[in-house]
């Protein structure tokens, strides 16, 4: 197994809008990340990754891009990026940028120009098709973000293809001048000094040429058998790889819908040419009958069988990552431990133990070393999340369902669960600005925020520091081979790490009970790495109290 810096690195995602604020506008900038730049040195991450800061109508809060050599004015300017890459390298901070090039915004010149003629010299940017008229699309498929991913356009009276927001429509990567003003938009952030992409739904570039209709689920067709690891895709990224990322020592990632342990062989396989890793959504993809909109816990066996299948199928072949949330997810703790005060920290802390020791490269999505929250919502007008504020009009005003049997589902898995500010300390606005928050804070910033986890070294903050720490100690934690034990308890994850002549077995009680447990024979005796609990590690008998989790070595 090849071994690289960014395998043994530890990422932070930061979602630039609501991580901290410097001009007092209520919304997050560069500059606020640059003022916080020592925090996450002092917390021991490698990587940071920026979501989206190019410029931008934000019609998908940064996700639809006007243009990509250029800073949305919300977030400074390009000066302040510079300085901003300049203060992370000196800290020893690599910095990776959002890629998204499945689709522009509508308001960037490529479109502008596109939608003007049939035969304007843009047009082959994006994908158009004929309708049947103004009311019938091409076909049935139905959009990311509710309704039909085909928009009419009056202009040519022909409909555009957008998986996405109709302010979203898809670039045709079939088009080599297209992937040409791509990679010469890469090569460009690259020879700025940028450290690596993360590359958005990656996997959804390629298009089949023909456009039948797709499966019905819910209100429209599915089109992701024509639309997902797609005919050229791994072509594509091959000469993405030849052309610019081969020639930087950088990271790249993924964000593959859809994917499997066979097609992540191919998208970052050792020597597949392509990518370094891959994200997939197994994990987070309980679908329950409103699709993603639902409240329902994993059952354990069932997410230990996903994680279990990524670690042995990958392993020497490609590379994990981990994650439980980032900016498309509700936050951790809320979803896989439990929020309520009494066990927040301890579940916390046992996700972060889970994850951690896992082989794979690990993310922590901002406000997680803190244990940071679901949003307790209230009504409807406090959505900001496009996919959210479309999906309650698609499935309540119309009736489909009721508010009541709705809402629970859907405040449990909004995306703007994770996009609520940083909760910095417990002054006026949990310290992300000195204005009116573009998004509603949390209201229980005044226990849970960063000034006061530093100052305790027993937070669910210096206990993600201790984890990144011994990572950088413990070659195991990073290249061991993983081996699951007991997968048919609904309480316990329980697995082994193996390296060399080396083994760590590391135990999470997922349940608020306590639990009976039998270190295993060749474990007796062996040191306690790290625990979110105190309790007599040396015995061969011990009770797990609720979501405790250590780690022996």
């Amino acid at each position: 197994m090849n071994k690289t810096w960014w395998k043994e690195a530890v990422i932070y995602q930061i979602y630039p809008r609501s991580f901290m604020d410097s001009n007092g506008d209520g919304i997050g900038d560069i500059k606020g990340i640059t003022s916080r730049l020592d925090y996450l040195k002092y917390l021991g991450v490698d990587v940071l990754w920026l979501s989206p800061i190019y410029q931008s109508p934000n019609d998908d809060n940064g996700y639809d891009i006007s243009d990509y050599q250029a800073i949305m004015d919300e977030f400074g300017t390009m000066e302040d990026f510079d300085e901003m890459l300049l203060e992370a390298h000196k800290r020893g901070l690599r910095v990776v940028m959002d890629l998204v090039v499945n689709h522009t915004s509508d308001e960037h010149k490529w479109f502008m120009e596109s939608r003007k003629s049939k035969d304007n010299e843009y047009r082959d940017y994006y994908i158009w098709r004929e309708g049947k008229d103004a009311q019938t699309p091409p076909n049935n498929w139905g959009s990311c973000f509710s309704g039909s991913a085909w928009q009419y356009d009056e202009q040519t009276a022909m409909y555009y293809l957008h998986l996405f927001s109709k302010k979203q429509p898809d670039l045709n990567w079939d088009n080599e001048t297209v992937r040409k003003e791509v990679f010469d938009m890469m090569t460009w952030w690259c020879d700025k000094g940028i450290d690596g992409f993360r590359m958005d739904v990656i996997s959804m570039i390629s298009k089949t040429k023909e456009i039948p209709d797709g499966p019905v689920t819910e209100f429209y067709g599915d089109y992701s058998p024509y639309c997902i690891h797609g005919p050229n895709v791994h072509r594509y990224l091959k000469e993405m790889n030849e052309k610019v990322l081969s020639k930087y020592d950088i990271m790249t990632v993924g964000e593959t819908p859809g994917v499997t342990t066979e097609e992540a062989k191919k998208y970052a396989g050792e020597d597949s040419n392509e990518l370094n890793m891959v994200f997939q959504f197994e994990h987070v993809d309980n679908h329950g009958k409103y699709g993603k909109w639902d409240d329902k816990k994993w059952q354990l066996t069932k997410l230990k069988n996903i994680f279990t299948r990524w670690q042995t199928e990958l392993y020497g072949q490609a590379w994990n990552s981990l994650f439980w949330d980032n900016h498309d997810q509700p936050r951790a703790v809320s979803r896989f431990g439990d929020d309520r005060p009494e066990f927040r920290e301890v579940s916390a802390k046992m996700l972060a133990t889970c994850l951690h020791m896992m082989q794979g490269s690990p993310y922590i999505y901002q406000g997680e070393e803190l244990g940071m929250t679901n949003y307790p919502f209230q009504k409807p007008e406090e959505f900001r999340d496009i996919e959210s504020v479309n999906a309650y009009q698609e499935w309540c005003l119309s009736g489909e369902v009721s508010h009541e049997e709705f809402w629970p589902c859907i405040i449990a898995r909004s995306r703007d669960n994770a996009r609520t500010p940083v909760q910095w300390d417990a002054s006026d606005q949990a310290g992300f600005t000195t204005g009116t928050p573009w998004i509603a804070v949390n209201p229980n910033y005044t226990e849970i925020n960063a000034k006061a986890e530093t100052a305790d070294p027993n937070s669910v903050f210096h206990y993600y520091k201790k984890l990144i720490a011994l990572r950088k100690e413990n070659p195991i934690m990073v290249y061991g081979k993983y081996e699951p034990l007991m997968e048919d308890s609904e309480e316990l994850f329980v697995y082994t790490r193996t390296l060399d002549d080396q083994k760590l077995l590391t135990v999470c009680n997922f349940t608020d009970q306590e639990i009976a447990f039998t270190i295993p024979e060749e474990f007796v005796g062996k040191s306690c790495l790290i625990a979110n609990m105190e309790n007599d590690y040396g015995k061969k008998e011990i009770t797990l109290r609720p979501y405790e989790a250590f780690v022996l070595i």
